[in-house]
């Protein structure tokens, strides 16, 4: 993917990092589906599409509450993931690009968007969203991030990001509600927002592995570069953090109903 507002236009592509990704970004809080399900969607006899669906984390955790789910997402190396990583579970996943989505009108409930809204093509998306749904469908949009500048762990991690990918444009996370573009409000009514803060446990592994499969390190970087980032952040952990350890997250979501 090349999107010149994306890290200075330089180009990444989530199927390099796919197994590190089902490896270490099942990360969401309880909490996190908590804000989900308490808005009334993902359940019993309702049809849910998550788009941007990567290794499936969104209805791999979600399906025991009844929907039926469908995970989209343009990567076919993270659709493999997703579907090894859901054998026992009843999801359909299909590789498309969220562009390109053809399902018949009214056919979603809902639609959730987790850690992907940013790089749609809004103007195509929109009206695609609009048909697909249900009368008073809702989309979800969603957003989970460390607060470098209030963790000191995870600004130091970031740093070290940085310096082997200066382009990355992720950084400086802090918390504001997720910005929906003008092309909904013609269509979708925003229902509500918020931001909440959340800590989430890591190990220097399990951490490590998590800054690896940013999209500023295992999406864009050659190999070498990937593994001597990884060194030196183990080495950087063990000096800054304990074995075991809390990173400051905040969550967002953002709830827009179709207006029909």
């Amino acid at each position: 993917m090349n999107n010149q507002t994306i890290d200075n236009g330089k180009a990444f592509d989530w199927g390099r990092t796919s197994e590190n990704y089902a490896k270490y970004r099942d990360i969401y809080p309880p909490v996190f589906y908590e804000k989900i399900l308490a808005r009334d969607l993902c359940r019993k006899g309702q049809t849910m599409l998550d788009v941007g669906t990567g290794t499936g984390v969104l209805p791999r955790n979600l399906c025991r509450y009844g929907a039926d789910w469908i995970g989209i997402d343009s990567s076919a190396q993270q659709i493999e993931q997703a579907k090894l990583l859901s054998l026992n579970r009843k999801i359909t996943y299909r590789s498309i690009p969220v562009e390109q989505i053809d399902f018949p009108e009214n056919t979603f409930d809902g639609i959730t968007a987790c850690q992907c809204f940013w790089y749609f093509d809004h103007e195509t998306v929109m009206p695609k969203f609009y048909h697909i749904l249900k009368p008073g469908g809702r989309i979800l949009v969603l957003y989970l991030a460390w607060l470098p500048f209030e963790d000191p762990i995870a600004g130091a991690s970031e740093n070290l990001v940085l310096r082997y990918n200066p382009d990355w444009s992720g950084k400086g996370e802090t918390v504001h509600p997720i910005a929906i573009p003008d092309c909904y409000y013609d269509r979708f009514t925003l229902v509500s927002h918020e931001e909440f803060p959340v800590k989430i446990r890591f190990t220097r592994e399990s951490w490590n592995g998590r800054m690896k499969t940013c999209r500023g390190i295992g999406a864009s970087l050659s190999p070498a570069k990937i593994e001597a980032r990884e060194k030196e952040h183990l080495q950087l952990l063990t000096k800054i953090a304990p074995e075991e350890f809390d990173i400051l997250h905040y969550g967002a979501v953002a709830e827009l109903r179709a207006e029909k």
